[in-house]
Order: structure tokens, then C-alpha cells, then sequence
């Protein structure tokens, strides 16, 4: 990965609906040569996915919530994972070095589902205990992060 991949990438996370007309004039090539070097990045796993950030009140999701999970010591981690997996209102699921095991960014339309859904992920084999914490505001997520110059490190 060159510079121009990490720029691609810097440009694509800012606007992922951008032309690759758009993209090879900010980047100095070719739209044939972007379009192959995006291509590439995709086929490797470097880009996952494309998708619409959307405000998340306007479709009925204005409750956010971190839930962190303390694992059972007997706990099968295959099976808690196959669990939270399948609940649709888990966004994230981050494995965690600590005392949690994993921690959720879940969101719902009201407390009382919140509710609802930490008493299903308690009941979930192989869960000991969780903390949860509500997001009073979202300030900002999902900020892109500036590429890395290879230049530099």
C-alpha cells in the first residue's frame, strides 16, 4: 500500500459516493487507474463495505447504549458471540482486554426495549453480568482518521 492507496482511502471514507472521476483528479491519475487501485483495495479486504451514515433519531434509534459484558469463567465464547450476533440492536461488539470481555454499542428506540434487551443478553448462556452506560448525546462517530504517511513511519 502507497501513499496514493492510503489518500484513496482517506477520500473514499470522507465520501464513499465519490466519482472515480473526482478521485483521480484529487489524487493525480487516471479514472481507469483509480478504478483498478480501488478494485484492488476491495478484492484485499482493505475496503469492507460502503455505507449511509444516517441520523439515527429520524428512523426510530435515539437511544445509544454502551453494554459491557462479563463473560462466565465456563463460558463457551463461540456460543455468546453466536447470541449477540443474531440481536439485531447490537451495532458493535468489540472483545476486550479487562475485566469486561466485550463491549456493545447497541441502539433502540426507547429505554423500556433497552431494558428488554439487556434482561435478553443477561439471559444469554454464558453471560455472568453487564454494565450498561446511555449516551446522553452523540457528539460525533465515525470520524475518518487521517491516512498514515509512509513517509513518516
Amino acid at each position: 500500500m502507497d501513499a496514493i492507496d492510503l489518500r484513496l482511502i482517506d477520500l473514499l471514507r470522507e465520501n464513499a459516493r465519490s466519482s472515480y472521476a473526482e478521485l483521480a483528479r484529487q489524487v493525480g491519475l487516471s479514472a481507469p487507474a483509480v478504478h483498478e487501485r480501488v478494485g484492488k483495495l476491495e478484492a484485499a479486504g482493505t475496503i469492507r463495505a460502503y455505507r449511509a451514515e444516517v441520523e439515527h433519531e429520524a428512523i426510530g434509534l435515539g437511544v445509544t447504549a454502551l453494554i459491557g459484558i462479563v463473560e462466565d469463567s465456563g463460558a463457551d465464547t463461540d456460543d455468546v458471540l453466536s447470541a449477540l450476533r443474531v440481536m439485531p440492536e447490537i451495532e458493535s461488539c468489540y472483545f476486550m482486554a479487562g475485566v469486561e470481555s466485550y463491549q456493545l454499542t447497541v441502539r433502540v428506540g426507547t429505554i423500556a426495549e433497552l431494558e428488554q434487551l439487556i434482561v435478553r443478553i443477561n439471559r444469554t448462556r454464558g453471560v455472568a453480568s453487564t454494565r450498561t452506560a446511555i449516551a446522553l448525546s452523540t457528539k460525533w462517530e465515525n470520524r475518518p482518521q487521517p491516512g498514515l504517511d509512509p513517509a513518516v513511519g
